[in-house]
């Protein structure tokens, strides 16, 4: 496009509107350019147009093509509701924009007052200790104008001091000298307090470390702020300094309690100095050393008087002095929960008792199978007695916490069979109860069949010294019925006035003990023990130690499965937060610190380590006689005997008491009849005695119990060896042992896959023989990596007897293929080897 003159202009289409504009180029170039702009045309609709007459399509000459009427229509409706949600969108935001603005003038109003009540509340403690320091020169100007009026006054003879003819010195000549003598004049004292007031109010600059809203939100200039806490700190080394707090603290001389060895950070943490301190002092004396090492009694002396404390020895047996019980007074006492285990043979039904109890006279609301997983449960009975039964299958347990010193059970209830009588499982209940002197209460059970006979029962307790009342004792006998429910009442009955007899107290408002019942490793919790509280009252929260193991109660869950936040006397709880798996019958103590509790638990487990490197793995009668000799106060030997007839048991315990002399005498524990048992092996434990057996073996269960808690076993068949072996004081077993044999070693030299085979190692015999019929180890690097027997031992290609040494075979394990090249077989035959008595 141009315009009239010929020159070039640039514009648009329709538009009369011209101008010009000035283009710059580079290197200060500049162009004149004439541009036209075209107005933009507004389509407005005719008034009193219908839908057909809208603007959207009023005309439709001017409607673009392809579009209907409806379409237009709705395409003007979807243009009014998206204006319609832009302005409530803006509305939205607008009320979110004053939402915003009032939190932020909220909060700068808060932290303006916040700031004001600072500032007042400084103002005012400033203003204290100016009226304080005012108050205090006054009183020092008096007294200093005193004492010179004083010393004038003395002076004033002697000095020629001008005097009235009264003899008294002249006024002007009395008053307190000009500021030139050192003495400031009550005006001067007064404008040294305004300018002393006028600097604490601001003058000194005290406030310009004050953190208000303007600074705490401006960010720009400056680099690095003070942080909020610096501020703080420096307010208050302000204020502690004006108070006067600054003067240098008395040094507290502390008693230290010193084992024989310490930890560094325990050592600082007992004496309430800096762990860097006691480390530089270390160093001092030449011991590089950190935090986490122990050091020697006597080096931990000599860093204690360094310090200026008192040291305090104590052996390691002190660390479970803070355990001790501690004799409660009769005012806090209060009567508490018996506690009942029900004993008997397995098959008079002891488990159908107790659920019948369960099921009759359970807590109301406690599930089904919840007593069962935590071996303990408490009833209520008619007359509201609270009794809490355990429910712990077998002897093992109870013996178990009698051996460790966990008297948990108040009474016995002793289950026998009305149409069975007395059985050998019977006794030994009854003997568990008396060694643990608990009073007993017989159940005769099964009444309700028809050859049930309670007086037989009766009469063969007297054999076992358990005379019941029927029959003028002190046993109280109560005939029941699991299956019909007769005499539960008057079982749980006779169990409250029992209790009521014993007079059963304890104090809840000290520190927690119990025993644990039981105890497992859970997968999702942890471990967790059963633990039946017999003093005090177990929080949550509570630290607190149990055997070899501690740890911090995280939660407590009752007998229904409920959690709950503490438990009492007598109250059956599983404790969750242990650091380790306690044993059964282990005693639980709640002690103040973590650190108390780490110290005995690694006491006791240095203890336990100490006793079976001392004792060794297993209990025999060589040990027990040389403990005998040497200790003039062991004079019984104590066994276990368990025999398989009755004439058999009663003709060994009749030929162990003639066995003994001055120094020396066997006691009889418990003999009885049948299997040896979990029950042997616990009194075996509990008393430190081997188990004999005559013609009987024990079952797996007591066999594993057995070896766990180093318990020897020995079986006989001939009493004559018994009584040999006993008096001998043989070693190990009569039964013939085994013993290994080395008779070659190889070396891999090559590994082949042989098809059909597998994989072949080709060995070099280097010493002795290889034999087809031989047991065989696989070593790499000394390591036994597999034991077994050979598949195949070859020589070329033909299969062999035995390989000589020096000489080159093949062979391949039975079911063993991860063989490789400078792996070493040792081959070994197995013999037996019978052992004969001294």
């Amino acid at each position: 496009m141009s315009d009239s003159d010929g020159k070039k202009t640039l514009g648009v289409r329709g538009g009369p509107r011209s101008g010009q504009v000035k283009q710059s180029f580079s290197h200060g170039r500049t162009k004149n350019v004439v541009v036209e702009t075209k107005r933009k045309r507004v389509v407005v609709p005719k008034p009193g147009s219908g839908k057909s007459g809208s603007a959207a399509g009023g005309d439709p000459s001017r409607r673009p093509a392809g579009i209907s009427d409806a379409e237009m229509e709705r395409r003007l409706k979807a243009l009014q509701a998206a204006k319609a949600r832009e302005g409530a969108d803006a509305k939205k935001r607008a009320d979110e924009e004053k939402q915003r603005a009032d939190d932020r003038a909220r909060r700068r109003a808060e932290i303006e007052a916040k700031e004001q009540e600072e500032r007042e509340r400084e103002e005012r403690a400033a203003a204290k200790v100016a009226a304080e320091e005012e108050e205090r020169k006054r009183k020092a100007a008096e007294d200093a104008a005193r004492k010179q009026a004083e010393a004038k006054a003395k002076a004033a003879p002697a000095g020629g001091a001008r005097q009235d003819p009264a003899g008294e010195p002249d006024a002007a000549s009395a008053r307190p000298a000009p500021t030139k003598s050192g003495v400031p004049t009550p005006r001067k004292q007064e404008r040294d307090q305004d300018r002393d007031r006028g600097k604490n109010r601001g003058g000194d600059g005290r406030r310009s470390g004050k953190l208000t809203l303007n600074k705490a939100l401006s960010h720009g200039e400056g680099g690095r702020h003070r942080s909020l806490a610096s501020m703080k700190r420096k307010q208050e080394r302000a204020r502690q300094k004006a108070m006067g707090g600054n003067e240098p603290r008395e040094k507290v001389i502390r008693d230290v309690q010193l084992p024989e060895a310490i930890v560094v950070s325990e050592l600082a943490n007992r004496m309430a100095e800096r762990v860097a301190d006691v480390v530089k002092a270390l160093m001092q004396n030449g011991m590089m050393v950190t935090q986490n090492q122990s050091i020697d009694a006597d080096t931990a002396e000599l860093i204690i008087e360094e310090f200026g404390h008192r040291v305090q020895r104590v052996s390691d047996a002190d660390v479970e002095d803070v355990i001790h019980s501690i004799e409660d007074s009769s005012e806090d006492l209060e009567a508490r929960p018996p506690v009942i285990t029900v004993m008997g043979h397995v098959d008079h039904g002891k488990t159908s008792l107790l659920d019948a109890i369960r099921n009759a006279k359970v807590v109301s609301g406690e599930a089904g199978g919840i007593t069962q997983h935590i071996g303990a449960y408490q009833v209520r009975t008619d007359g509201g007695d609270l009794l809490t039964f355990l429910d712990t299958p077998g002897h093992a347990a109870f013996t178990s916490m009698r051996a460790r010193g966990a008297q948990v059970t108040d009474i016995v209830v002793l289950v026998v069979a009305a149409d069975d009588a007395v059985m050998p499982q019977t006794v030994e209940a009854i003997n568990h109860a008396k060694a643990a002197k608990v009073p007993m209460i017989v159940a005769i059970n099964k009444c309700d069949k028809h050859d049930a006979n309670p007086d037989k029962v009766r009469t063969d307790l007297l054999q076992h010294e358990v005379i019941v009342e029927g029959l003028s004792g002190d046993v109280q006998d109560v005939e029941v019925s699991a299956i019909t429910g007769k005499g539960l009442d008057q079982l749980l009955e006779a169990i409250a006035l029992q209790a009521e007899v014993l007079e059963l107290n304890a104090n809840p408002k000290r520190a927690a003990s119990g025993a644990v019942i039981e105890a497992q490793l859970d997968v999702g919790r942890g471990p967790v023990a059963t633990v039946l509280v017999q003093n005090g009252t177990l929080r949550q929260g509570d630290i607190f130690v149990v055997g070899e193991q501690y740890g911090k109660v995280r939660a407590l869950i009752n007998d229904k499965g409920d959690r709950v936040e503490e438990a009492g006397p007598s109250v059956p709880v599983e404790v969750l937060g242990l650091n380790g798996t306690p044993e059964a019958g282990d005693v639980l103590n709640v002690v103040d610190t973590e650190a108390q509790a780490r110290e005995i638990a690694e006491f006791r487990e240095q203890q336990a380590k100490d006793r079976r490197a001392a004792a060794g793995a297993a209990t025999t009668l060589e040990q027990m006689l040389a403990k005998a000799k040497a200790d003039e106060d062991v004079v019984e030997l104590p066994i276990v005997v368990k025999a398989d007839v009755q004439g058999s048991s009663e003709a060994i315990v009749q030929a162990m008491e003639k066995i003994g002399n001055d120094e020396v005498r066997v006691r009889v524990l418990h003999s009885g009849v049948g299997a040896i048992t979990e029950s042997d092996i616990g009194l075996a434990e509990a008393s430190g005695a081997p188990v004999i057996g005559f013609n009987v073996r024990a079952n797996a269960s007591a066999r594993n119990t057995a070896n766990q808690k180093g318990v020897e076993i020995r079986y006989y068949s001939v009493i004559y060896d018994l009584v040999d072996d006993v008096k001998a004081a043989a070693s190990g077993l009569l039964s013939a042992e085994i013993r290994e044999r080395f008779i070659g070693y190889a070396e891999i030299k090559e590994v082949f896959k042989v098809s059909g085979v597998g994989k072949v190692a080709g060995c070099l015999v280097t010493e002795g023989v290889a034999r087809r019929s031989a047991g065989v180890r696989l070593l790499r690097d000394n390591v036994v990596i597999h034991e077994g027997t050979l598949k195949t031992l070859k020589r070329f290609k033909d299969e062999v007897a035995e390989v000589q040494s020096g000489q080159e075979c093949g062979m391949a394990f039975e079911n063993y293929e991860d063989v490789r090249a400078q792996d070493v077989i040792e081959i070994f035959e197995r013999e037996e080897v019978e052992r004969t008595l001294d």
